[in-house]
């Protein structure tokens, strides 16, 4: 880890599996203390056994929690001020997507949608910005590339997508210079959704290497893979630590090449 986080505290939503995980993992071989939510309470708490083990019991804290309920997300940030006393950095990682087109998404849908892209960013963010500005710390949100490059499958999460990026622009600026705000765009990454997506393919008898690779190519990724989700958790990382103390209201892709917009 190029980063150190030494004596520092960091919050993860979503960061159970995947890429909140990968994170939190990499936080806290840079040194960090880490809380971490999510919403199944037993692998919760069974990937903090594990980390609580590698790590100690001192550095880690989990609660089972969704970042949709408003006074779970507030009473989450008053244990994390009382066990570790600060916040340095907020990675708002919960939420995934949802397969739509316009004609088949109905109104609840798209209700549904915008109140877990948005309000996963707004709980967390509110609950722990005192921590953060007494601490000059940061907020990395894990987004998509969706937000800038549509797909028509994806109409709804791309809308909300997009939604998400213009409210992290914004704030960028009202909490400036207080608190640094930015975010990864993430293009196909090989976490959960992908390997439910995988286990559902038409052919069972397609290898997972196989399976991946066409997806690749089908996409268009110039790299001809997906990513790993440690790949993406080096960027969530970086934008959150002090070596990135003069980039705010950025937008790092971690995409493979997948990205054609300027």
């Amino acid at each position: 880890m190029i980063v150190s986080y030494d004596r520092q505290v960091a919050v993860v939503t979503g960061g159970s599996s995947g890429i909140g995980l990968a994170t939190v993992k990499m936080l806290l071989g840079a040194g960090a203390s880490v809380a971490l939510c999510a919403r199944n309470e037993g692998r919760l708490n069974d990937v903090a056994a594990v980390l609580a083990n590698e790590h100690g019991e001192d550095r880690v804290l989990a609660r089972a929690l969704s970042v949709l309920d408003r006074e779970a997300v507030t009473a989450f940030a008053e244990e994390v001020a009382h066990r570790f006393g600060t916040c340095d950095l907020l990675v708002n990682n919960a939420g995934q997507g949802r397969q739509s087109t316009f004609a088949d998404t109905t109104d609840e849908d798209w209700r549904a949608e915008y109140e877990l892209k948005l309000f996963s960013q707004i709980y967390p963010t509110r609950a722990f910005l005192p921590m953060l500005k007494a601490s000059k710390g940061a907020i990395v949100a894990v987004n998509s590339l969706l937000a800038y490059q549509p797909e028509p499958h994806m109409v709804c999460t791309s809308s909300a997508r997009a939604g998400v990026q213009n409210l992290l622009k914004s704030l960028s600026v009202e909490l400036a210079p207080d608190v640094r705000v930015n975010s990864v765009l993430l293009g196909l990454v090989g976490s959960g959704q992908w390997t439910r997506r995988f286990a559902a393919r038409e052919d069972q008898s397609v290898s997972r290497e196989d399976w991946y690779a066409d997806l690749a190519r089908r996409k268009g990724i110039p790299l001809g893979r997906l990513g790993d989700p440690a790949e993406a958790a080096a960027a969530i990382a970086f934008l959150g630590s002090r070596a990135a103390g003069y980039i705010t209201g950025a937008q790092l892709e971690v995409s493979g090449g997948l990205s054609r917009h300027i």
